[in-house]
């Protein structure tokens, strides 16, 4: 599971565990519900209603704020208190939408470049306008360097020519809205030809159908199937509100750098194993397993050694994470095979082992598999669509015009002339 941390145990709660977590009464509970607070649903056959553990989490949060708001704030980092007002992403009763729109559903059937434009302007329609410039790299110099660093993984050639292009970019710091979504474009192509690099070059022509084609004809696919696998690929990946590379770009884009800046820090904090790198640690499991046969067992020995099993559970959506589901559906189409079998065996694994439902890294590993894609594809997959997502944040920060500048609650040892003044003020007291 990337960026994820512990998840809950389910997603509804009884009435009495529900007003005993909030410490309130039944009647006070029920006054929740009917002020839409809560939601319920019911359960036992009719007889008894639960309640959505999600709703009633929230509410305990915004208690805990009021009672201790220095300790709400230190907390709110980590699974928290909303810290940033944003109009891009909203994950809500188990799905994700896009300004509004299901994600899913937009994967089925909305380009890439729609899905663009419209976290970048809130208008599909102006993805002709946004990417309307030739599908080659817009950087010379990005552009020459290429061949020098073929040795490089892809994202690490993406973090590469990121300055190189900003260097030939003149509109790089004009950061109106019009102007960063611009930009956004020639970023994204830029790290499309980075991340295929030279040996995956398409062919002169190729790639007319846009950003999953120009991946499609690099990565050498064919098939109207595997690239819409693809583009739902990027997709899926294009936003999931504050994760860490997100809130990072965000920090860098408040500081007024350019969004090829931003972009270069999101892919740091996106390489990292407990965010997009989960799909390596995916992989790893399954080539250390081999075949099918053998994932439960690799996959039981590494809970046994205390390594947890990757890529399962997600706090934000205890029934299962849709945009995985969605993926895996996509890769079964493909008719993986022998290529997708240890996936489904991992995927059956996770649910007995830990009784949690596969997170986006499998599904990415599923689609890459079922396509006969390179290793380093579900990562790169990840950075490119999550790029836009980064852009659109960046848009929002540089329009709020405001450093991102948290505070830190001390917990260390004070220094010795305060703790000295200190004691002094309590002698005098007592002498008092």
């Amino acid at each position: 599971m990337s960026d994820d941390t512990d998840t809950p145990s389910g997603g509804h709660l009884s009435a009495h565990e529900a007003a005993d977590l909030l410490g309130i009464s039944r009647a006070t509970l029920y006054a929740y519900v009917s002020r839409g607070m809560i939601r319920s649903e019911p359960a036992g056959g009719g007889r008894t209603r639960r309640y959505a553990r999600e709703d009633v989490e929230r509410l305990l949060r915004r208690k805990e704020a009021r009672r201790d708001p220095a300790r709400a704030a230190a907390g709110s980092i980590s699974w928290g208190m909303p810290v940033v007002d944003s109009a891009i992403a909203l994950i809500d009763g188990g799905r994700l939408y896009y300004r509004g729109r299901d994600a899913v559903e937009l994967a089925e059937r909305a380009s890439v470049e729609e899905v663009a434009a419209l976290l970048w302007t809130g208008e599909p329609a102006d993805a002709e306008r946004l990417f309307a410039v030739p599908a080659s790299t817009s950087s010379p110099t990005a552009a020459g360097h290429l061949g020098r660093l073929s040795a490089l993984e892809p994202i690490a050639r993406c973090q590469a020519v990121l300055p190189l292009a900003a260097g030939d970019d003149p509109s790089a710091w004009d950061l109106r809205p019009a102007a960063v979504a611009a930009a956004g474009a020639r970023i994204l192509r830029l790290l499309v030809d980075a991340a295929l690099g030279v040996r995956h070059a398409p062919p002169p022509g190729a790639g007319s159908e846009g950003i999953a084609g120009r991946l499609a004809a690099g990565w050498r696919v064919e098939g109207a199937a595997a690239r819409r696998a693809l583009s739902a690929a990027l997709v899926l990946c294009a936003d999931h509100e504050l994760n860490v590379s997100t809130f990072t770009v965000r920090c860098v884009a408040s500081a007024a750098a350019s969004p090829y800046a931003a972009v270069a820090a999101g892919l740091a904090a996106l390489e990292g194993a407990r965010h997009g790198g989960m799909t390596r640690r995916v992989s790893a499991l399954l080539a250390e397993a081999g075949t099918a046969a053998a994932v439960r067992r690799v996959a039981a020995d590494r809970l046994r050694r205390g390594e947890g099993i990757p890529g399962f559970g997600h706090p934000l959506y205890p029934a299962g994470d849709p945009r995985a589901a969605a993926l895996l559906a996509l890769a079964r189409g493909l008719g993986g095979g022998a290529a997708l079998a240890p996936v489904d065996a991992l995927v059956q694994a996770g649910r007995d082992l830990l009784g949690e439902e596969p997170a986006l890294d499998v599904g990415l590993v599923a689609v890459a598999r079922a396509a006969g894609l390179p290793d380093d594809a579900p990562l790169t997959l990840f950075a490119l669509g999550r790029t836009l997502g980064w852009i659109a944040h960046a848009i929002e920060e540089y329009a709020r015009g405001e450093l991102i500048r948290p505070r830190a609650r001390y917990v260390g040892e004070m220094p010795r002339r305060a703790r000295a003044g200190v004691e002094g003020i309590e002698g005098r007291r007592k002498d008092q």
